[in-house]
C-alpha cells in the first residue's frame, strides 16, 4: 500500500444503520479499518470491548480528555462517546481507509481538524422506519426512542454539509455505495497530484 489512506466520517442518526452498513461494506473492502470510540454507555448484546467500543466509566472517559488522548468528544443522550487518537494515523499511514462512525457534534470537530476527510451522512427512507428499527433493538423504552427521533430531525437539518449522501433503504445497496465513494475519492486529481508530478506535467 504505497498511498495514505482515506479519514472517512460515517455520520446519521442514532438507528440508522451506520454500522451494519459499515461491516458489511467491511466485508467487501478489506482495506477498511473502523475506529473503535470510547464510550461511557453499557454494551449492548453481542458488543465486544475494543471491537465495538472501548467501554469506559464517566471517571475514566474524563480523564482521556483532561490527557488529550481524544481526537473528538461529545455528550449524547446522557452519554459520552469520543474518538481516541491512537492508531488511526498509523492506519492511515499504511494505507488504510479508517473510518469513524461518530455523531454531528463530533464529525463538526474532525472536519475542522482534518479539513481533508472524506464526509458521508447516512439518512433513513422515513421518519417511521427509524422509529422502528429503534423499538426493534429492544434495549430502550419509548421515551428514549422519542428523544433519539428528536434529535434525528435536528442531525439530518446538517446533512447538506456532508460530501455525500447515502439513504439506508437497502443494506447490501448502502454498503456498495459507501465503497464506491471511497474508491471516486481515491481517483479525484487533488489526491494524486503527485501521479502528473511523476510523469512530468
Amino acid at each position: 500500500m504505497s498511498h495514505k489512506g482515506l479519514l472517512v466520517i460515517l455520520c446519521g442518526p442514532s438507528g440508522v444503520g451506520k454500522g451494519t452498513i459499515l461491516n458489511k461494506a467491511m466485508h467487501k473492502n478489506k482495506n477498511i479499518r473502523l475506529s473503535v470510540s470510547a464510550t461511557t454507555r453499557s454494551p449492548r448484546s453481542g458488543e465486544e470491548e475494543a471491537v465495538n467500543y472501548y467501554f469506559k466509566s464517566i471517571r475514566d472517559f474524563k480523564k482521556m480528555i483532561e490527557k488529550d488522548e481524544l481526537v473528538e468528544w461529545v455528550e449524547y443522550c446522557g452519554n459520552y462517546y469520543g474518538t481516541p487518537k491512537r492508531h488511526i494515523e498509523d492506519l492511515l499511514g499504511q494505507g488504510y481507509d479508517v473510518v469513524l462512525e461518530i455523531e454531528v457534534e463530533g464529525a463538526a470537530r474532525i472536519k475542522n481538524k482534518y479539513p481533508e476527510v472524506v464526509s458521508v451522512f447516512v439518512l433513513p427512507p422515513t421518519f417511521e422506519e427509524l422509529r422502528t428499527r429503534l423499538a426493534g433493538r429492544g434495549t430502550e423504552d419509548s421515551e428514549v426512542i422519542e428523544k433519539r427521533i428528536e434529535r434525528a430531525r435536528q442531525e439530518i437539518e446538517h446533512a447538506d454539509k456532508y460530501d455525500y449522501i447515502i439513504i439506508n433503504d437497502d443494506i447490501d445497496e448502502a454498503a456498495d455505495k459507501l465503497n464506491c465513494i471511497l474508491q471516486a475519492e481515491k481517483l479525484t486529481v487533488e489526491r494524486n497530484k503527485h501521479i502528473l508530478e511523476e510523469i512530468g506535467f
